[in-house]
């Protein structure tokens, strides 16, 4: 059975969102055009970001449908990514809080994708 490896965003401006996204995971992308970024992490998960002006058929649907889940070690680490995405601006949509999962916050990029950040629940 074939299993998914890449997840695409459609954005308004791949260049743009392909900074915001350089940022925000501390790497550079692999591949990078006015129309295409992509950004291969090192759980192995690729990221592209392409522009829903050249995608064909085009996207029928924008941003905040869906979330690019983040996990992270512990709480702390939750709360140092998002001291750090705050302080560079990235726009917040939940500040840290506990749910039923665990430790979270909800931050949103250019194009309104939501972009969780996490740390599961102790046992």
């Amino acid at each position: 059975m074939p299993i998914p490896s890449m997840t695409i965003l459609y954005v308004d401006n791949a260049e743009q969102s392909g900074a915001f996204y350089a940022r925000l995971l501390d790497r550079q992308p692999v591949e990078a055009s006015p129309t295409f970024v992509l950004f291969v992490l090192d759980n192995g998960l690729k990221l592209g970001l392409w522009s829903k002006h050249t995608c064909i058929p085009a996207p029928d649907a924008g941003g905040g449908g869906a979330e690019l889940a983040i996990a992270v070690a512990s709480a702390a680490q939750v709360q140092a990514l998002f001291d750090a995405w705050t302080a560079d601006g990235v726009s917040i949509l939940q500040p840290p809080v506990t749910l039923d999962f665990g430790f979270t916050f909800l931050a949103s990029d250019p194009d309104h994708h939501r972009v969780r950040v996490y740390a599961m629940a102790a046992d």
